[in-house]
């Protein structure tokens, strides 16, 4: 069996489950390369920065609800399906990694960071997912460290997914700007360097970096990208939809092992 990829998804706005643009087809291609190359996966472990949790939680529902846990857009929105199974056998490895570590709790369901994304890239709804919330009590060390965990889970036939954005900042949104803010264009370029060149540790300590209270002023939606980095450790990345809009809001991806 070959080794399942782990990638990084930015969302950015909950729209982007209605729009089709190059940006969505790009999601589209993302998937198409995996089934193409890798077969389906027997399910996807999906790391959602909107499941930001005092503790590490995993679903086990057999088939988890769909989740409008967003406000104020169009009806049409709320109206869309995405509905896939859940996976007894993924929740089972992710106790067995994580041990004690890890508690199942299924209060929660697919929220919008995972569906607004999987419609494009496996729009049949015919994988399994399973969400594992951000611990918002760990450190950017520790989370790196849990995805490190989690790689071996790739080796058995489970695809890895975060989602989130390098650069979300809702309170600096430019709702009339197509494309980033200076800031938000700085940073995310120096997190992209970074992780082109395999330098976690700079990625680990992005604080660091001057703009780094504009870019991440809360860290649920940056941890799954560090979640992933650790599940790939010292693999290359592909970098997908490296564009930056609403100001604040980028949704640059990687892709790793495909």
């Amino acid at each position: 069996m070959k080794r399942f990829p782990a990638i990084f998804v930015g969302h950015g706005s909950p729209m982007i489950a209605l729009e089709h643009n190059e940006l969505t087809e790009t999601y589209g291609q993302i998937g198409q390369r995996v089934l193409k190359d890798f077969g389906s996966p027997k399910a996807i472990l999906m790391i959602s920065a909107h499941w930001y949790t005092r503790g590490t939680l995993v679903q086990s529902v057999e088939r988890p609800r769909q989740i409008y846990d967003m406000y104020g857009f169009p009806e049409e929105l709320y109206q869309l399906k995405y509905e896939p199974e859940g996976s007894a056998e993924l929740t089972a490895e992710v106790q067995h990694v994580l041990g004690d570590t890890v508690e199942v709790d299924d209060d929660w369901g697919i929220d919008h960071g995972t569906w607004s994304v999987l419609i494009h890239i496996f729009p049949k709804a015919d994988i399994p997912v399973v969400q594992l919330s951000v611990n918002g009590l760990l450190s950017e060390e520790e989370s790196y460290a849990l995805g490190e965990k989690l790689a071996v889970l790739r080796d058995r036939g489970f695809l890895l997914m975060g989602s989130g954005n390098v650069v979300h900042n809702l309170r600096a949104t430019e709702w009339d700007n197509p494309k980033g803010s200076p800031a938000a264009d700085r940073f995310d370029a120096y997190i992209k360097e970074a992780i082109e060149n395999r330098a976690d540790d700079r990625a680990i300590a992005y604080q660091r970096h001057p703009d780094a209270a504009y870019a991440v002023p809360t860290p649920d939606h940056y941890l799954p990208l560090l979640y992933i980095l650790g599940a790939s450790k010292g693999e290359k990345p592909y970098v997908f939809n490296n564009v930056r809009n609403l100001g604040s809001m980028a949704l640059t991806g990687y892709a790793f092992g495909l």
